[in-house]
């Protein structure tokens, strides 16, 4: 029987805990280890948005499918991140129950939030330099450049506040999609419970700080060597990028920490607190 339930997931309890406790361990990870666990991270990401890229690049699937299927794809990055084992800045958002806790500081928290984050940029702009080297861009008679193009255009045309919500609404599903990945003991389970958030957040056109730090440079990258004359193509430049950057990591900060992190934290904290309290009432009457 205790190997049955071995199999059963793990409660919305016991994943508040947990993710508290890895939270005290990411936050105290040695510095290159965390370095290195970010640029894999940023590349792992990117690794999804190129599958996205490419699949939406194919003029012949419909509105919906084309957007349900690219998000399926972009899913591979998250899972690459949860079972391989990386450092993203947009899970780790969810250090902030570690941090409502107290048992680690808001240094803490900054610390690796900032190095996370940067280690994320290099790894994936460090991908995209590798891909467009490849000449995988040329795929599709040049249909996987234009909708590399395009997909960056549309983000960097975005105004700041729709940018900033759209970011909320992706690290809001990001974040449920890591703390479900707690929930399950096998590959399988974590394969069950991220794609269905990230392929949503995907589909309905929401903001990834680290996706976009693959999928602007990919195409400053191709507007630099061939430009192609779309929409929006001529505001692809540095000045944009960390315009869009600066908007989501703030609504996906506000996404994840807040309405995931915090949001269980008291839920979860209160509930421990009655616990205690009346353990304690028990013991004065005992």
């Amino acid at each position: 029987m205790s190997q049955l339930f071995e199999l059963d997931a793990y409660s919305p309890r016991e994943i508040a805990e947990r993710i508290e406790n890895v939270g005290v361990t990411k936050a105290r990870l040695p510095f290159l280890p965390l370095v290195m666990l970010g640029l894999l991270a940023g590349a792992f990401i990117g690794l999804g948005a190129l599958f996205f890229t490419l699949v939406t690049s194919d003029t012949t699937l419909g509105f919906a499918a084309s957007r349900v299927l690219g998000g399926v794809c972009f899913s591979l990055g998250l899972l690459l991140v949860v079972v391989a084992g990386a450092e993203l800045f947009t899970g780790n958002n969810l250090l902030a129950m570690a941090w409502a806790e107290r048992k680690i500081t808001t240094a803490d928290v900054l610390k690796n939030w900032l190095i996370v984050c940067l280690a994320n940029f290099i790894g994936a702009c460090g991908l995209a330099a590798l891909v467009f080297l490849s000449g995988h861009l040329g795929m599709n008679g040049g249909g996987v450049a234009k909708q590399a193009v395009l997909i960056a255009a549309a983000k960097v045309s975005m105004p700041l506040m729709e940018a900033f919500f759209r970011g909320i609404l992706c690290n809001a599903l990001v974040c449920m999609a890591v703390w479900m990945a707690f929930a399950g003991r096998s590959v399988t389970d974590k394969f069950i419970a991220i794609v269905l958030p990230i392929s949503a957040f995907v589909a309905a056109g929401f903001e990834h700080s680290i996706a976009n730090m693959y999928f602007i440079p990919l195409a400053l990258l191709q507007q630099a060597s061939a430009p192609l004359a779309l929409p929006g193509a001529e505001l692809i430049d540095v000045w944009h990028m960390l315009r869009n950057l600066t908007a989501v990591i703030l609504g996906n900060v506000v996404g994840g920490s807040v309405l995931v992190a915090l949001v269980y934290h008291v839920i979860y904290h209160h509930g421990r607190a009655k616990t205690k309290a009346a353990v304690v009432e028990a013991d004065k009457r005992d």
